[in-house]
């Protein structure tokens, strides 16, 4: 068994305008005095990586590795949750996305596709010249407007839109092989990759790549009434990294899962910072020791209530205590007698 690495924190929701947030040193000063130990960094923002440069230059990335370490602190992964959804997108959602690619490509699905399989192709090979193992991202969706089938989803549709979200993947995949770095996908809402059902077609249709990896976050699992325990016992095998994010979720006689249009706040189903929510993490912790998970602790921060400042104080301590030292000895060592074969056949009988 292995005792996970953390507490991590994803700096994607903490950057912003004004200091210590506004420049990866600072802000990695500032996660480091909390008790952090590491940082995974969203590729999208410049302040945080020069993507292509750390995909073409070795020194580059060196530099940028040494910087962070610099402060007390190592890189978990890297982030490209906004690229990775544009690699896939229904036209419905065109102009949502526009703003996670440049400008230059605005209502361009194809272009936006294509930019996005390129920064993915560098995410791996950044990954690789910083010498990381796993990398976080979201599969995109062609399907998820029909993911209640009213009206009925015409036969044969979905195995057409998991064919297709293959065919722009694999060429991915194989990038990250050839840098030894596993993608991991986050599964989400809004994803065609939004739970263990989704995810296994998937799977199917990249021939069981050996790089379809997972990122494992309860507290998506939590707002879909899905057995979140029970997901670590089917697909530990494939998890390779962990957003720690806690959640709740409180039906009424108003509003269940899909939460009636409401805002965040009042919604049935919502995000709550480390311990203020369901999520049982003893257990979780439990089970990553078990199966012996080797990757990062990380916390996401996406609470409607708390000031994230807090939420980050105190999601550094709960990660730290949940983290399982584990044993390198059995409990009842101590009652051993010793045996040999011909021992264990005479207690036999044979």
């Amino acid at each position: 068994m292995t005792t996970l690495k953390g507490p991590g924190i994803f700096l994607a929701q903490f950057l912003g305008d004004k200091a210590p947030f506004n420049n990866l040193e600072s802000i990695c000063l500032w996660a480091e005095a909390l008790g952090f130990k590491g940082v995974q960094l969203p590729s999208w923002d410049s302040r945080c990586i020069d993507l292509q440069l750390a995909a073409e230059s070795k020194t580059y990335a060196d530099e940028l590795k040494g910087k962070i370490n610099n402060t007390g602190l190592e890189i978990t992964e890297l982030s490209t949750h906004l690229q990775g959804q544009l690699v896939a997108t229904h036209p419905a959602y065109n102009e949502l996305f526009d703003g996670f690619a440049p400008a230059a490509l605005k209502g361009d699905l194809k272009a936006k596709s294509e930019w996005a399989t390129q920064q993915l192709k560098w995410a791996a090979k950044a990954s690789e010249n910083l010498g990381l193992k796993a990398h976080a991202t979201f599969s995109g969706a062609l399907l998820w407007h029909t993911v209640y089938p009213w009206p009925q989803r015409p036969a044969g549709l979905v195995d057409t839109g998991f064919t297709e979200l293959a065919r722009r993947w694999t060429p991915i995949l194989n990038a990250f092989d050839a840098s030894g770095v596993d993608l991991c996908y986050e599964i989400h809402p809004g994803e065609d990759l939004h739970d263990g059902a989704s995810y296994e077609m998937f799977l199917e249709k990249v021939n069981n790549h050996p790089r379809a990896c997972l990122l494992y976050d309860p507290s998506h699992f939590v707002l879909q009434c899905l057995n979140y325990l029970d997901y670590i016992d089917i697909y530990h095998e494939r998890i390779r990294a962990f957003h720690v994010k806690d959640a709740e979720f409180n039906p009424t006689g108003k509003q269940g899962v899909y939460g009636g249009y409401q805002s965040w706040l009042d919604r049935a189903g919502r995000f709550r910072s480390l311990g203020d929510g369901q999520v049982d993490f003893g257990a979780i912790f439990s089970k990553m020791a078990q199966y012996d998970f080797k990757g990062w602790a990380v916390m996401e921060w996406e609470c409607c209530l708390k000031h994230p400042e807090d939420g980050a104080a105190e999601g550094a301590i709960f990660i730290r205590d949940h983290i399982i030292r584990v044993t390198d000895k059995a409990f009842d060592d101590f009652a051993g007698t010793g045996a040999d074969e011909s021992f264990n056949k005479r207690i036999l009988g044979i």
